[in-house]
């Protein structure tokens, strides 16, 4: 029995070619540091809560009747998109009703006063025909 497993035992070593290609080092039988993930996210959402808190406050006044109608179309999103990217911004406004309103480019990349200030255009200019679900 003892015979058997010796030739087994020698049967399993490695070529002698494979041991010199890696030298033996102590820090082989460490184990892999184990990744916290949930400290790795709570360091992330330290660093965004202080650039966040850095960062210039960007309050808007709104008029009630606007602010209920960005609330309603977009949960106030200045950069929400909608429709299958018809509809952008805090307004949910298409490109034709922004560029009626004097806007250029994409509503949803243009600044919250610039939105308001083009909703309050298209609201004087079609009462609250524009959002007909979200219109008061």
């Amino acid at each position: 029995m003892r015979r058997a497993l010796a030739v087994a035992l020698t049967s399993l070593a490695l070529p002698s070619a494979a041991l010199a290609s890696k030298p033996y080092n102590d820090s082989d039988l460490l184990p892999s540091p184990v990744v916290d993930k949930s400290l790795i996210a709570h360091q992330h959402a330290k660093k965004v809560r202080k650039a966040h808190a850095a960062a210039p406050s960007t309050s808007v006044a709104i008029p009630a009747h606007l602010a209920a109608i960005a609330a309603c179309e977009s949960g106030g999103n200045p950069r929400a998109i909608g429709g299958g990217g018809l509809y952008r911004g805090a307004f949910q406004m298409t490109y034709s009703a922004w560029a009626s309103a004097g806007g250029t480019g994409d509503p949803a990349a243009a600044p919250m006063a610039e939105q308001v200030e083009r909703a309050q255009i298209l609201y004087a200019q079609a009462g609250p025909g524009p959002w007909p679900v979200c219109g008061p």
